[in-house]
């Protein structure tokens, strides 16, 4: 939201007012924490004080590394929930804390962080800057802190009924020359942020647009700072789009308050970012495999599932998730988690045999929040008050996307456990997993949650967080603590912690693979560790050669799936099942075979993403080179982990331009090594792409000929090390998550730990073994 027409005049119906100087300080009794008092107008004279609007400024240390900033106008205004869940696994104790004073400032120091406020010639001025001073980070100065009335009020005597007025509050952090900004959820369009106008708020509008499903308050500068917004309100951003050299902030609202969190890399970020608001769950190895959906609005019935995943059998492409889509259930009947008993007349019978063939080892169903009324269920959940409500008392209804939908109210302790039980059956026939959709379009205007402290603006994203955690919570009750796996759409800050996320509904376009992977690299500057997309897009059916080159992209995803709306996605329907060896059915086995041997690298890297609140991918290219320039604008290829460079190729004739960072880089491959920085231009087939290993690597990959996903990942092993030096590392993980052992590179450059190795494992140097094709 823009509160001024240009630099000089406010914007048409707004009157913003700005904090002009810091006139007092207070400290905090437990020396954490300062109050500023600070004037809209300068006060030369005790009259000055007469009639003059405040903001109270409260800069504190919620922990090292870390400073909170919390601007209020009204201080006796409610702040009514849903508040973000921060430090779920307990807030860590602030032991650096200083505060000090000089004849001109004061400064709060919190550890490797500082903020140092000027305290003379009525000037406002507040500078955040590393404690050592070897870097400013970024500041509020002139007129970058204030609130702003709509429509403009003619005479204060107005603004003792705040019934038509609406109140913001904002603030303008610098954008200095050359800095970038990136995060603020999964969003799809440029990788920089600098010059857009940004909505925080939940949406269902597809990969191609403004809008998103994800919407995360977090972003990253690449100054080394990032700051995290406290509010699962609506917030509205101008990141150089009405200062050109400033980051706007703003919230309906009295008081606003973010988090400056100080790397300096984009690493140590996401780090302190994952102590406020949780780290992702551990989830189970045997997710990495590939998910083969029914699609949407297909048919779902016995002899066809088992068709597909026969099929894929014959084609050498294991499925380890099969997933059932909506049509699982009537239609109109969505979601009263009954199976249609004329196409699912025995659903744990077919979910048995299903698996019993060894066809498939998991299943995993479509859900989602709402109910429609036309399912007999409709009327037990409003009859108990399940359902979120309007003011006079009615359920809340609509008929978009189900007839007389209502919404499940997950305030209603009651209806959670409703809910829950729900599941619970689902589990007793034998499901798995649970894909979560929807859960983005929740009515703020005219409804009152079980919950009446809650804010329904508020409980429009944050209805995301509770709708996730229930699921996940329930399946860890189920299948054990890290064996649960939510396959969800929507999301906020915090949902993180319950994996995984998809991109939403992409169109089948190489644009709409351009946009997924913007998408996912934003969100894992986000902490989403794992992230996924429709291979092949969702909307629309994908040519042959476009199928392919997203096979290629989305087997490189944290996790694979095979999803479209209204056709299949199994191979030999893309191309009319084309025998050769590029056609979709050789090339999904390919990069499925592929997939199946980097599993050691790829659940070992998913440890360390776990601990340490990063993406495993997409990873984003600045994440790992933040010292690189380039690297903070390069959105058309990622990281898989910390070694392996991926760039995907958005042209049927296989030419693709991408960039690689200082270092020697190790083609997969072709075993040939390219050392960097430059731009580069390569052609490949539908069988390969470039993906370039980094130096300094010990690549773990399992046995020539693994199909499987879930195996002994220290048994018959392939070490491959990539220009190491002695002392490169890297830490070996079962397929139970646990740590077997370090594999450690010698002065003599051969490996010094290797008793946890089992069977015939070998070692290469400089490139893997088998030349340029894998089987």
């Amino acid at each position: 939201m823009k509160f001024r027409d240009g630099m000089w005049l406010p914007a048409e119906g707004k009157r913003p007012e700005y904090a002009e100087e810091v006139y007092s300080i207070e400290p905090r009794e437990d020396g954490k924490a300062l109050s500023l008092l600070c004037p809209v107008k300068k006060i030369l004279e005790r009259s000055d004080s007469i009639n003059c609007s405040t903001l109270t400024i409260d800069i504190g240390a919620p922990f090292d590394g870390a400073i909170f900033v919390e601007t209020t106008h009204w201080l006796g205004s409610l702040n009514p929930g849903p508040h973000f869940d921060l430090y779920p696994a307990g807030k860590p104790k602030t032991s650096d804390v200083h505060i000090s004073s000089l004849e001109n400032s004061t400064t709060i120091s919190s550890g490797s962080v500082s903020a140092t406020i000027k305290t003379s010639s009525h000037d406002f001025d507040i500078r955040f800057h590393a404690t050592d001073n070897s870097k400013e980070l970024t500041s509020l100065l002139h007129r970058s802190v204030g609130f702003a009335y709509s429509p403009s009020p003619t005479t204060p005597m107005q603004t003792a009924d705040m019934r038509n007025l609406d109140h913001y509050i904002f603030t303008q952090t610098t954008l200095s020359v050359g800095e970038s900004i990136h995060g603020l959820g999964e969003r799809f369009g440029a990788f920089n942020k600098v010059g857009q106008a940004i909505t925080l708020w939940n949406a269902d509008g597809g990969t191609s647009s403004d809008q998103a499903y994800k919407n995360v308050p977090l972003w990253i500068s690449s100054r080394g700072y990032g700051i995290f917004i406290d509010t699962p309100d609506k917030i509205e951003l101008e990141i150089g789009s009405e200062r050109c050299c400033r980051v706007q902030t703003s919230v309906q609202g009295q008081r606003l308050k973010w988090y400056i969190l100080y790397g300096p890399s984009p690493k140590e970020i996401l780090q302190k970012y994952s102590i406020l608001t949780g780290r992702p769950g551990n989830i189970p190895s045997w997710s990495f495999g590939l998910w083969l959906s029914t699609s949407f609005t297909t048919n779902y019935d016995e002899t066809t599932v088992n068709s597909f995943l026969e099929g894929m059998k014959s084609r050498d492409i294991p499925v380890e998730i099969f997933h059932f889509d909506c049509f699982w259930m009537k239609p109109f009947h969505w979601c009263d988690f009954v199976f249609d008993p004329k196409r699912f007349p025995d659903p744990k019978g077919q979910i048995t045999r299903l698996k019993a063939s060894g066809l498939v080892k998991k299943v995993c169903l479509w859900i989602n929040p709402y109910l429609s009324q036309a399912s007999p269920v409709f009327k037990f959940a409003a009859s108990r008050g399940y359902l979120l409500r309007r003011k006079n008392g009615d359920i809340f209804q609509w008929d978009l996307w189900q007839t007389g939908m209502g919404i499940v109210d997950f305030t209603n302790p009651e209806a959670v456990e409703w809910y829950v039980s729900c599941l619970q059956e689902l589990f007793d026939v034998g499901v798995d997993a649970l894909k979560a959709d929807f859960g983005e379009r929740i009515p703020t205007e005219d409804v009152k949650w079980f919950d009446t402290s809650l804010s329904p603006k508020k409980m429009h994203n944050y209805y995301a967080f509770l709708y996730n955690k229930i699921i996940y919570e329930v399946l860890q009750e189920q299948f054990g603590e890290n064996e649960a796996v939510v396959f969800a759409r929507s999301a906020t800050a915090g949902t993180q912690r319950f994996p995984v996320v998809w991109g939403g509904d992409c169109e089948s376009t190489p644009e709409a693979m351009a946009e997924s992977i913007r998408g996912g690299i934003s969100l894992g500057l986000c902490g989403y560790s794992f992230w996924s997309v429709d291979i092949g897009g969702f909307e629309g059916s994908p040519p042959p050669w476009l199928y392919k080159r997203w096979v290629a992209f989305g087997l490189l995803c944290s996790h694979s799936r095979l999803h479209g709306s209204n056709s299949f996605r199994v191979p030999w329907m893309i191309d009319d099942d084309d025998t050769t060896k590029q056609g979709c059915s050789k090339v999904l086995s390919k990069w499925a075979a592929l997939r199946a041997r980097l599993m050691p690298y790829i659940f070992s890297q998913a440890q360390e993403c776990v601990a340490n609140g990063l993406p495993l991918s997409l990873r984003a290219m600045c994440l790992e080179f933040p010292d690189d320039p380039t690297a903070w604008f390069l959105d058309r290829q990622f990281m898989l982990g910390s070694s392996i460079l991926v760039a995907p190729i958005f042209e049927e004739s296989g030419e693709v331009t991408f960039y690689l960072p200082a270092g020697q880089w190790t083609s997969f491959f072709t075993n040939k090594t390219i050392v960097g920085p430059g731009w580069f231009t390569e052609t490949h087939e539908f069988d390969t792409l470039p993906m370039y290993v980094r130096e300094n690597t010990i690549l773990v990959l399992g046995k020539w000929g693994e199909r499987r996903t879930v195996y002994d990942y220290s048994k018959s092993v392939e070490v491959c090390l990539y220009h190491t030096n002695p002392g490169a590392q890297t830490t070996l993980y079962s397929c139970e998550g646990e740590a077997v052992g370090v594999l450690e590179v010698g002065g003599d450059g051969h490996l010094i730990d290797q008793e946890f190795l089992q069977g015939a494992w070998h070692v290469t140097k400089n490139g893997r073994s088998g030349g340029h094709t894998h089987k």
